[in-house]
């Protein structure tokens, strides 16, 4: 509640107008962030935005699943579906991080906590084909085991989003873009992937501030 009042004095204060007309008109972003739900990583914070600009979905290890037309419940490809095909938005982010706790589980498997549980275990392996092409084929040259797996499950969610139909279409349309970017907690500093080499690099100020 402490939060919350600082929330209405200073944060609503500041978009009021913005609040009132995205109640009236509503929504119109034309960024969504799939982002790990990891508590020091909020993406409206690192791009410092205000609300309505971004449209976020978070989950453990900031992961997409590959396209499935079954029964169940698809949180995940449910909100890329509304992004795309209600919302029109012209770019989607896959943004990973550093000391990512989803990516530790599935290294360390049964030793870690929480790997074998009931649908952490089973969300998780999403990363198996992330790490079968590392194996296989290894495109960075960084000694640390956790960052070459962090980028490599970003480079899958971004493999697992053109499996769905509807972003094959407006990708090769273009009105679609896709990006990989990586967060480090301690320092800040934003890595992108380079779509053609697949190599994440540091995002210079000025390619920040023109960035999507």
């Amino acid at each position: 509640m402490t939060g919350y009042g600082r929330f209405l004095n200073k944060g609503f204060v500041r978009y009021k107008e913005t609040h009132e007309r995205l109640a009236v008109y509503g929504q119109t972003p034309e960024v969504m962030v799939i982002s790990c739900c990891d508590s020091r990583v909020t993406p409206e914070g690192i791009f410092n935005v205000g609300p309505g600009e971004l449209f976020v979905v978070r989950n453990v290890a900031n992961l997409v699943p590959p396209y499935e037309d079954t029964e169940g419940q698809h949180g995940t490809s449910a909100a890329i579906e509304f992004a795309v095909g209600g919302l029109k938005v012209k770019h989607i982010v896959i943004m990973g991080h550093g000391q990512c706790g989803g990516v530790k589980a599935f290294r360390e498997n049964a030793n870690a906590p929480l790997a074998t549980g009931e649908f952490i275990g089973r969300w998780i392996k999403l990363l198996e084909p992330a790490a079968i092409a590392m194996a296989c084929m290894p495109i960075d040259k960084v000694d640390d085991p956790q960052l070459a797996m962090e980028y490599a499950g970003i480079r899958q969610s971004l493999k697992n989003l053109m499996t769905f139909p509807f972003i094959e279409r407006a990708v090769q349309q273009g009105v679609l873009q896709i990006h990989g970017a990586w967060f480090d907690i301690g320092s800040g500093e934003l890595r992108v992937m380079d779509p053609e080499t697949q190599h994440f690099d540091k995002a210079e100020p000025d390619i920040a501030e023109g960035a999507p």
